[in-house]
């Protein structure tokens, strides 16, 4: 995957989320890991939240982050399993105007090299809505550092060739114009 130097640098502003009925910003290992990387990477980490899995409570952070002009990028970790307390797909499916299929579907493939056929259990999925990315990984530190180092750190980098999906953000709300 490569990067092209002769490319310009432009730092994401992303908010990040937990979703968890037990963990707290001390104890959020998934979502250090993940506020470490996107740091790294350059970007810019503008809001962080905990919220219970709970459908409302999800959906109402998303709709503030996507309402808010200062966040390109959503990202959430946890609640993407099979239990009945799993609920973040469901709240994702209540603001996104369009999947955005490949990202399950590439976060699976390169999970099962790791971690087999339970993989099966992971309802990750990216997606947009009035112009912000949204992406939903599992809660496990081990999925937040694949899917950010597999995936996200060299799609929300503009430099990314053969494409990103940086260079694509200003035309996400053209079919509002």
């Amino acid at each position: 995957m490569p990067i092209d130097p002769s490319r310009t640098f432009v730092p994401v502003n992303i908010a990040l989320l937990t979703v968890s009925d037990t963990r707290d910003l001390a104890s959020d290992r998934s979502g250090d890991a993940l506020a470490e990387r996107i740091a790294a990477a350059g970007h810019r980490l503008v809001d962080r939240g905990i919220v219970k899995d709970e459908a409302a409570l999800i959906e109402a952070k998303l709709r503030g982050w996507i309402a808010d002009p200062e966040v390109d990028c959503v990202i959430t970790t946890g609640g993407t399993g099979i239990t009945g307390r799993d609920v973040t797909p469901e709240a994702f499916a209540r603001v996104l105007e369009k999947e955005i299929t490949g990202f399950g579907e590439l976060f699976r493939m390169l999970s099962y090299q790791k971690i087999g056929t339970s993989t099966i259990q992971s309802r990750a999925i990216g997606g947009v809505a009035g112009g912000t990315y949204l992406f939903a990984l599992p809660g496990s530190t081990g999925a937040v550092k694949d899917a950010w180092d597999d995936i996200l750190l060299y799609q929300l980098d503009a430099r990314h060739r053969p494409c990103n999906l940086v260079e694509l953000m200003p035309r996400l709300q053209e079919h509002l114009k």
